[in-house]
């Protein structure tokens, strides 16, 4: 499909840029979050992930899946919010287990600070949370909310 159909291979592109931009959404209200109102990280990445889901979903119904208006925008979104539900099922225990373990391995390996290696480990827990959670958002809702395009 992706690697045989430039139309998916394009649409891919476009859900992945659609992604990068969420992304520094998500760190932009994470890093607020954390830095500023010293909020958990597991808290903040849900805060930030409800602000990159609606970016997200903005984006892809009108650049990435412009022909696909055959649902009703309110219904879209609660799909569309369905399958990123189940995408915090996945990130929210790597934000939780991935996070402490991270940091002390900065802090020793690298040997920065406890605060810098607390920051650092943050950032890199939710890159990889990010990555994860990308393919499967794109997978199912290709094939489940943005499935009325050809």
């Amino acid at each position: 499909m992706i690697l045989t159909d430039s139309k998916e291979r394009t649409r891919f592109l476009k859900f992945a840029t659609v992604g990068a931009i969420g992304s520094v959404v998500d760190f932009g209200v994470m890093n607020l979050m954390t830095h500023l109102f010293d909020m958990p990280l597991v808290f903040a990445g849900t805060i930030s992930f409800i602000c990159a889901v609606i970016s997200n979903f903005t984006l892809n119904r009108f650049w990435t899946y412009p022909e696909s208006r055959s649902r009703h925008v309110l219904h879209q979104l609660g799909m569309f919010f369905l399958v990123n539900a189940a995408g915090i099922v996945i990130r929210v225990p790597i934000l939780h287990f991935v996070e402490p373990p991270m940091a002390r391995a900065f802090e020793s390996i690298v040997h920065i600070s406890n605060s810098a290696a607390e920051a650092l480990a943050k950032n890199a827990t939710l890159a990889l949370a990010i990555g994860i959670v990308m393919i499967w958002n794109f997978f199912i809702n290709r094939y489940w909310t943005y499935n009325d395009i050809d």
